[in-house]
């Protein structure tokens, strides 16, 4: 356990390759990453990634296709219905949680404390501690309810990052509207990268 620890959640909401390639670049990064993927995020990396991914019987290699290359970190998964986690305790210390990509029922859940799950009561961990806490959600339009809960849990601490890709970028590739996002997300985790050019820079 180190402050330098991190938790990646991965929830049923639309956008699984931004979850796949942040691991990749923390990972990359030497950092020691606490993953937890919930039912409908299993789902939906089948859907999105032909990733076939079994929560009980856990396989890093069934998540990301293939061995991870050059990595310098490390990666301790936990299962979304065990409570008994490192993660689910304020005593726990890490660096920060984003949960990415973060469905609306997450979103919902988050805002009034539900805890129904490890990613539900880490995220609620990471609030009540004043530690970073990053949602990316990728749901449109948004209803009131949402808004209002998005606003919610902006209020109580959260940093609400939608995946909206820049185009002043000038992507020439799906790979570079994916690496600006995850270069985004970095930058609120305090995780230095090379993944985007910066406004003003060369």
């Amino acid at each position: 356990m180190a402050a330098s620890d991190l938790v990646l959640a991965m929830t049923g909401a639309s956008g699984a390759p931004y979850g796949l390639r942040l691991l990749q670049v923390l990972m990359q990064a030497g950092r020691k990453v606490h993953l937890t993927l919930s039912a409908a995020a299993v789902e939906v990396l089948e859907q999105e990634m032909d990733r076939h991914v079994h929560l009980d019987k856990f396989q890093l290699t069934d998540l990301l296709g293939a061995p991870l290359e050059a990595s310098k970190g490390t990666i301790e998964y936990h299962h979304f219905r065990d409570f008994r986690a490192g993660i689910a305790s304020g005593s726990f210390l890490t660096a920060g949680m984003v949960v990415c990509p973060c469905s609306m029922g997450t979103v919902a859940a988050i805002a009034h404390g539900l805890s129904q799950n490890l990613i539900h009561r880490a995220a609620d961990v990471h609030l009540k501690e004043r530690r970073r806490l990053v949602l990316v959600p990728r749901e449109t339009p948004l209803s009131t309810v949402q808004l209002r809960n998005l606003t919610t849990c902006a209020e109580a601490g959260a940093v609400v990052l939608p995946a909206m890709p820049a185009f002043y970028t000038r992507p020439q590739s799906l790979q570079d509207m994916l690496d600006f996002i995850v270069g985004r997300i970095c930058d609120q985790l305090g995780v230095e990268h090379q993944l985007l050019r910066r406004w003003g820079g060369p």
